[in-house]
């Protein structure tokens, strides 16, 4: 059983705190609060603590007290990337830089004109792709799959501050699975498709892959999906570096016999390896992933 639900911790206070800091004292400055705030979820909160120690120990390797300080720094950066969301979102992205790593692959994919499967993951600052995407698609080709369960005061509280709306769909996972026919509809018009494929729910099907050297769990939706349709495969994510700068990387998976969805997964927790090898704080699963 996943023990993630769907959705994340904060409370609206919360988030207007660190709006009125980003605006008045600037995005660096807003980093200074999650001294305390990392320090509060360190302390408070037992069990992604223990996760996250079973990750740096046993995953990533680390020693017992570079695994402990590991834990409060994953926190930090990850409250980081919910303040860089917020400034981009509240019209500051020119206070950041990016890097474009594999974009030529997205505009190829636009141009094939043959549709196509984009996974992701919980690493990075994934949320903050349709900022990415909405520069290279102008014709609104892109749909990210995505769930819907956050707290409706803080999404209207969010989309209230917002000033540049994306330029991207999104298609929101439904109890009664109407969002597989939005998947369809795109496809059908040659759009590219992009979920991320690490997290899955209670009840829905799931596929076995190693990843770090442990067998996980994995939605099988995602790459049953992907191993059906004659379409290509990338795998994309959007990674924090020092000085409000991003990284997005875009990769193509290896030609993949038709229907092998296990092929798809492997390719994908290989290239989720290697970003996890370059970047390890920014590992976001914060429960039981291994059930180890």
């Amino acid at each position: 059983m996943s023990r993630w639900d769907g959705k994340s911790k904060g409370t609206l206070t919360g988030y207007k705190i660190f709006v009125y800091c980003i605006k008045k004292l600037g995005i660096r400055s807003a980093y200074s609060v999650l001294v305390f705030v990392a320090f509060y979820y360190f302390v408070m909160y037992p069990s992604s603590f223990k996760a996250m120690f079973y990750y740096f120990r046993n995953r990533q390797q680390f020693s017992f007290f570079k695994a402990i300080v590991a834990i409060y720094k994953s926190y930090f950066i990850f409250g980081q990337t919910i303040i860089d969301k917020v400034a981009i979102s509240a019209g500051l992205r020119d206070k950041f830089t990016f890097d474009f790593d594999g974009i030529d692959i997205l505009k190829q994919l636009l141009t094939e004109k043959r549709g196509g499967i984009l996974i992701s993951a919980h690493i990075g600052n994934f949320e903050i792709a349709e900022k990415f995407f909405s520069e290279i698609d102008l014709e609104a080709q892109i749909h990210i799959v995505t769930v819907d369960q956050e707290r409706s005061v803080i999404k209207e509280y969010l989309e209230s501050i917002e000033k540049d709306k994306p330029n991207v769909q999104f298609i929101y996972i439904k109890d009664d699975l109407s969002h597989i026919f939005e998947i369809n509809d795109a496809l059908s018009k040659n759009h590219l498709i992009c979920f991320t494929g690490d997290r899955y729910f209670e009840h829905t099907k799931t596929m076995k892959a190693s990843l770090l050297g442990k067998e996980a769990l994995f939605p099988a939706g995602t790459f049953l999906i992907a191993s059906r349709l004659k379409a290509p495969v990338a795998f994309v994510y959007v990674m924090k570096e020092p000085n409000l700068h991003y990284h997005l990387y875009t990769r193509r998976a290896p030609e993949i016999k038709h229907r092998d969805a296990q092929a798809v997964l492997k390719a994908y927790t290989e290239s989720v390896e290697k970003m996890l090898k370059r970047y390890p704080y920014q590992w976001f699963n914060y429960y039981d992933f291994w059930k180890d």
